[in-house]
């Protein structure tokens, strides 16, 4: 290594001698300073220095990106880490992860409702139901999108929570909540309730998220004003009366689409969740030995007996593919929204107000009618098991609940007027306005 004053020129001319692969020329005016020049040519700035009788050699950078000042400067900067016993490799992988902290902390600060919002969908879908995913979307969609429905142009609206996505989570705070529960509230309070619970739960998620939890307050959705503001949704309280069947079935059974009246009916002497009767597909439902296996939120799978009525109207349909309540229409191959259909229907018989859900608890209130266990009827259902024998003890078996589910069925047929023969063949004949043909 030779000793010479560096400057631009002499580097510039400096190179590595023939059977040599690199060659080393020390700066006289800064102790420990080099320029290093390989076989092809490559030069850079270097420092070597002496820490506990080790030597250290360490590269400052490229002539193109380092000056000789600068150099000289860096080479002092390394010198007196050395003089202060610290390896300035040690120093510069502190620096390094110092930095990478910070950047981090600056993007954690910085991320959006709509990063967060993204992640928290992709992580917990597999673990939704897709009509809980699909809420999540159209809650926070922005709107605007041009879609057809009933062959009309409208345009989306957007979603309750599409004005926080722009924003960073750190401003979401519980008084930015109040003003936008102010203004929502009163356009439309049942999807702001349901935004609410949607939007405590990400944040809920995102506090336990190191990416994000620097920049979320977990209570801005629960703050006391924000539920006050808002305030509890009241039980719905939609149902058929006994009175009512005769005329619900009248209409229903005259909806144009045979697959959306089958659907209709079978969702009411099911008492089944919409979507798990929209996702029904052939395969989970058993002919032979009159059985369905419903897809459960609570249990996963629940057996539910396959009805002399209900396996009529499933026979009758058509097999297009897989769903047993096909469309021909429909992307996923299967209906999407039988509710217009419905509430055209009863809005035909007078019963204004009947939702789909409210055909679930017409099942629920009219088997009070029947001499009936209630946990038969909450078995059929679906829902939890209540106490300590239904939840530890009681085990029904699929024929004892198709024995109920049988009268249950029974039952409302006859209050509906309808006439059906239970030993006939499965859709070998129609039921329509109450008579068979």
């Amino acid at each position: 290594m030779s000793n010479i004053k560096l400057t631009p020129g002499r580097i510039a001319s400096f190179t590595c001698p023939a059977g040599k692969q690199q060659a080393f020329m020390r700066d006289t005016e800064q102790p420990g300073l080099g320029v290093r020049v390989t076989a092809a040519g490559t030069k850079s700035y270097i420092f070597q220095g002496k820490l506990a009788g080790q030597v250290i050699r360490i590269t400052i950078g490229d002539l193109q990106t380092w000056s000789v000042t600068a150099a000289r400067d860096k080479a002092a900067e390394l010198r007196m880490q050395i003089r202060a016993g610290r390896d300035p490799r040690e120093v510069k992988q502190e620096v390094t992860a110092a930095d990478v902290a910070k950047r981090e902390h600056s993007k954690r600060k910085t991320a959006t409702v709509a990063d967060a919002w993204d992640a928290y969908l992709k992580e917990r879908r597999p673990h939704w139901s897709a009509l809980h995913y699909r809420d999540h979307v159209a809650l926070a969609q922005v709107g605007g999108e041009t879609r057809k429905r009933l062959k009309e142009e409208i345009k989306t609206i957007a979603g309750p929570l599409a004005e926080f996505m722009p924003l960073r989570l750190s401003d979401v705070t519980p008084e930015l909540m109040q003003e936008w529960a102010k203004r929502e509230t009163p356009k439309r309070p049942a999807r702001v309730r349901l935004a609410i619970r949607l939007f405590k739960a990400f944040l809920r998620w995102c506090s336990n998220e190191k990416a994000y939890r620097d920049a979320t307050d977990p209570t801005a959705a629960s703050a006391k004003k924000v539920r006050d503001t808002v305030g509890a949704s009241k039980p719905k309280n939609d149902h058929l009366q006994k009175e009512q069947l005769v005329v619900w079935f009248e209409h229903v059974q005259k909806i144009p689409n045979p697959t959306i009246s089958a659907y209709l009916q079978c969702l009411l002497l099911t008492g089944a969740r919409r979507e798990e009767l929209l996702t029904l597909q052939w395969e989970d439902v058993n002919f032979q030995w009159r059985g369905i296996s419903m897809r459960d939120k609570i249990e996963g799978t629940r057996q539910v007996p396959l009805t002399p009525y209900v396996m009529h109207l499933m026979a009758g349909l058509p097999r297009r593919n897989g769903w047993v309540f096909s469309s021909p229409t429909s992307k996923s191959g299967r209906l999407a929204e039988p509710s217009i259909a419905h509430r055209r229907a009863c809005a035909a018989a007078g019963l204004d107000g009947l939702t789909l859900h409210g055909l679930r608890r017409s099942f629920a209130s009219l088997c009070e009618w029947l001499d009936i266990p209630g946990g038969i009827s909450a078995q059929i259902q679906g829902h939890a098991p209540q106490g300590v024998r239904e939840q530890n003890y009681i085990r029904r078996p699929l024929d004892l609940l198709r024995v109920h589910h049988d009268k249950i069925e029974g039952w409302l047929l006859m209050q509906a007027k309808i006439q059906f023969d239970a030993e006939a063949a499965p859709g070998s004949f129609r039921v329509v306005g109450g008579t068979a043909a």
